[in-house]
């Protein structure tokens, strides 16, 4: 005898998708989804804080991207941080002191007579020896340094990002993908790119840093596959939250197919 004659008739015409599962699985692919979520929305903020400040206007625009990785070569790289994301780091006195003394030159006497005291009290909090990441500006020479022609981005910083983003980015839409995967009633020629779209703008966005930081010209790259990460994010997002709560939840849709076996 069919072992379908064993299944209680609540279960008997529900099959592996987002729509059947029970509460307890839709509960976990729930959470996960709203936490990366919030993730993605923190990550804009951030790039909106950091690269959209570049050209020391809010808001991300084309200048924003190639300042950050091709660099402002008419200027300096402290100048353009004072004028961007450190814009709000000091009193516009004192940060404009500091541009005047880059123009000027940056002579290590008139650091020594009144630059010192501004970047002791404003910069050494965050660029200090402890600061692995960050440049320690307690030394006259490492503030010297980024005194010179902004030369946006290091190939050293671009390829510990680089790394960094294609792990960590390729495991969150990994998992995102196959909650997607179990949704039904989505036809191939949707499903299958939205699948892997996110990869394929992933290499896009991580070629397009190497490419800006040799050629301004491919900065539209960077802002196209940034546009088409966030585009199949949201749309399996929305199909997937929409399927669990809204087909199998208010409407109380049952679906007997398989998403894992079968399109």
């Amino acid at each position: 005898m069919s072992n379908e004659c064993n299944v209680p008739a609540k279960y008997a015409y529900r099959g592996a998708n987002l729509t059947s599962f029970g509460t307890s699985i839709k509960l976990l692919f729930t959470g996960y989804l709203v936490t990366i979520a919030a993730g993605y929305l923190m990550a804009l903020i951030q790039i909106l804080f950091t690269h959209g400040m570049a050209d020391g206007k809010f808001g991300l625009s084309l200048n924003d991207v190639v300042y950050s990785y091709y660099g402002d070569r008419s200027g300096s790289v402290l100048e353009s941080k004072l004028n961007g994301s450190m814009k709000f780091n000091a009193p516009d006195q004192e940060r404009f002191k500091l541009i005047q003394w880059v123009r000027d030159g940056a002579s290590e006497a008139e650091y020594n007579a009144s630059i010192k005291t501004i970047v002791d009290q404003n910069c050494v909090i965050c660029h200090n020896a402890g600061a692995n990441s960050l440049p320690d500006f307690s030394q006259f020479a490492n503030l010297k340094k980024v005194s010179e022609s902004s030369e946006g981005a290091t190939f050293q910083s671009l390829t510990r990002l680089s790394h960094i983003h294609l792990f960590g980015i390729s495991f969150i839409f990994m998992f995102v993908g196959i909650i997607f995967s179990f949704s039904t009633g989505v036809p191939c020629c949707y499903k299958y790119p939205a699948i892997v779209m996110p990869y394929l703008f992933l290499l896009i966005d991580i070629a397009s840093w190497w490419l800006t930081k040799l050629n301004p010209h491919f900065a539209w790259l960077v802002i196209i596959a940034g546009f088409g990460l966030g585009i199949s994010f949201a749309f399996m997002w929305c199909v997937s939250m929409y399927q669990m709560w809204i087909l199998g939840g208010v409407l109380g849709q049952s679906d007997r197919r398989n998403a894992i076996m079968r399109d």
